[in-house]
């Protein structure tokens, strides 16, 4: 039954490749096609070989960009690559275009350089959410509003396909102060141990109670078949993302909700009290480990790796990578027959009386705004003109894969293959090029790769979760509201905290209660009054 679900997926995971721009994510390492033509060469179609053009007729922009990797743009090969971008996109680039922040550092840089005026990049990479420094930039002038510029399709055919529902994250006061870097919407899910399951007999869960039953099932009788008490069914960290996609299930929202036509937190919801409950019941029977608030959320695929745990809930990539893990290291599955295996799965139903949900992530990774470094509506408009051209097939293939030739090239079959594997990404001549990307409105490349079964259902699963997916209702009106832009992570942290000290029993009903009043002491109930006076007017 799994292996036909997996094979049914896979069928219409290639089909939808061929009229849809999917929403696979860009993460550091590369993401697999959904079209099955071969792209032109990178070389042929930018001018790889070609003599340089004159520069004199290039457009000048500043920017400053992540470095994730070290030596961006700086390997044996990058001249060659700087010079293909350089073409395709009619721009200068070069060292004294682009500014280079290693990530670790990057939040102190990108606040000390909304500091200093006069030494503001054109096109600033914002590596978060609007927050309150944003915000108050923002409304201060420092960036341009992109909303009467970003939805020409004739000067921007890329940029003007953008998700509204994503971009409306980037408003404040009305504007749109950002270009959002593109991640897939239906990215969320449920991963677990399908060879765990397949030996005690448990089908694929379609409701909370199914993952429920899952979880004890994976703790209480002897999944791996050693006769040993050593497993747990799921895996919690202290990264509260987890626990928001469970709950999120049980129909409280994302964060917020819509209810008798005003915004509510989530948490005032009986839907979201309903989901704490059954949190609640997972850690009181013992199903995940007693110790979840401060386990770190990078241990939690080590956890399902190593054999100990049987259930994730995450990015569904990271389900994904535990099952290349035991593909690549040929681990026998627990029925004796094969390698151990995962399945994914995504939208779900609280019960059998309700519809599918799966928790919607923001959709973006930070995003780009076009600072008034860029003195003059034309400097504007080149700004856009290369973040535009940016998102055209040939850079994002540059981006992801390099040079055909250098750092990939087609097979026989006509699948695009790597030839670098195990390289580190710094020794590349392209590193560094996909932070300039924001893939939009393609989050993948469109060339043929040969997939795994993992990697089948994991976009097969994330495109199935788009139309399910629920969005924070009230994130546009956030950014605008003065309370939260102050006092949003101190209001957020009350309630993540509330959370985790009941489901541990560190607090009862009365205790919970208790912090809810001090969210709402705290500013809370100015926020609710803010979001809704803009709901309203938007009506």
């Amino acid at each position: 039954m799994y292996r036909k679900r997996l094979l049914a997926l896979s069928m219409a995971v290639l089909l939808a490749a061929m009229s849809f721009a999917g929403c696979s994510g860009k993460t550091n390492e590369t993401e697999a096609p959904k079209e099955t033509e071969a792209p032109t060469s990178a070389s042929s179609e930018t001018g790889g070989d070609a003599e340089q053009s004159d520069d004199s007729e290039k457009a000048r922009i500043t920017m400053m960009l992540i470095d994730h990797n070290g030596s961006p743009l700086s390997a044996e090969g990058s001249d060659h690559v700087k010079q293909m971008v350089s073409d395709h996109t009619n721009t200068i680039i070069d060292d004294d275009t682009i500014r280079w922040v290693p990530n670790d550092v990057y939040t102190e840089q990108l606040g000390l350089t909304l500091l200093n005026k006069d030494n503001m990049p054109m096109i600033l990479t914002v590596n978060g959410p609007v927050n309150s420094t944003i915000a108050q930039a923002a409304s201060a002038g420092a960036f341009w509003d992109l909303t009467d510029y970003l939805f020409d399709e004739e000067k921007y055919p890329n940029l003007a396909q953008a998700n509204k529902s994503v971009l409306e994250q980037l408003t404040v006061n009305g504007e749109i102060i950002g270009i959002y870097r593109a991640r897939p919407i239906g990215r969320n899910g449920i991963g677990y141990r399908q060879d765990w399951a397949d030996r005690l007999g448990i089908a694929e869960p379609e409701t909370m109670e199914d993952i429920y039953n899952m979880a004890y099932a994976f703790t209480y009788d002897d999944p791996d078949g050693n006769g040993i008490d050593d497993t747990y069914g799921f895996t919690f960290s202290k990264n509260m993302d987890t626990l928001e996609i469970l709950q999120a299930y049980f129909g409280g929202g994302n964060k917020w909700i819509e209810k008798d036509g005003e915004l509510v937190p989530s948490h005032t919801t009986q839907e979201y009290r309903d989901g704490l409950e059954w949190l609640k019941k997972m850690y009181d029977d013992g199903l995940v480990y007693e110790d979840w608030a401060v386990r770190e959320a990078s241990g939690a695929q080590d956890t399902v790796r190593n054999g100990e745990c049987g259930m994730m809930a995450n990015v569904l990539d990271d389900a994904r990578r535990v099952w290349d893990y035991f593909d690549n290291n040929e681990i026998p599955a627990v029925t004796g027959d094969g390698i151990a295996s995962m399945n994914l799965i995504g939208a779900l139903k609280r019960d059998e009386n309700s519809e599918k949900s799966i928790l919607a992530t923001t959709g973006m990774n930070g995003f780009f705004a076009i600072t008034k470094a860029a003195a003059t509506e034309a400097e504007l408009e080149a700004c856009l003109r290369f973040l535009d051209k940016m998102c055209d097939e040939e850079m994002m293939l540059i981006g992801d894969y390099g040079v055909e030739g250098v750092t990939y090239e087609f097979n026989a079959e006509g699948n695009l293959v790597t030839t670098t594997d195990g390289a580190p990404l710094a020794s590349l001549g392209h590193n560094g090029v996909n932070q300039a990307i924001a893939y939009i409105p393609n989050e993948i490349v469109a060339a043929p790769i040969e997939l795994s079964l993992g990697r089948i259902l994991e976009y097969a699963v994330k495109e199935d979760n788009i139309q399910y997916a629920v969005y924070n209702s009230a994130a546009a009106f956030l950014n605008n509201s003065p309370t939260y832009s102050l006092n949003g992570g101190n209001l957020d942290e009350i309630i993540q905290r509330a959370r985790t000290q009941y489901i541990c029993g560190e607090i009862d009903e009365a205790g919970l209660e208790a912090q809810y009043r001090e969210w709402e002491n705290a500013g809370g109930a100015k926020v609710i009054e803010e979001v809704n006076a803009q709901f309203k007017a938007s009506r």
